[in-house]
């Protein structure tokens, strides 16, 4: 998947993001459930899709 981080707009939080842009709300879901719930407790801190991405691939990456 590739996402332009170039002119995304800012949200909230993780909650308004995920409602609001379809493109974060299907990454988002395509992770697995201990990434997502380790996101959303911090949800307060990722606020556009590229924060999202950045903090999934950062947790992701201790799976290797």
């Amino acid at each position: 998947m590739s996402l332009d981080h170039r002119m995304q707009p800012k949200y909230n939080n993780l909650t308004d993001l995920i409602s609001q842009d379809g493109e974060a709300s299907s990454y988002f879901n395509s992770l697995p459930d201990y990434v997502r719930e380790m996101i959303s407790s911090r949800g307060d801190n990722v606020n556009s899709v590229a924060s999202l991405q950045d903090y999934a691939e950062n947790l992701l990456r201790g799976d290797d």
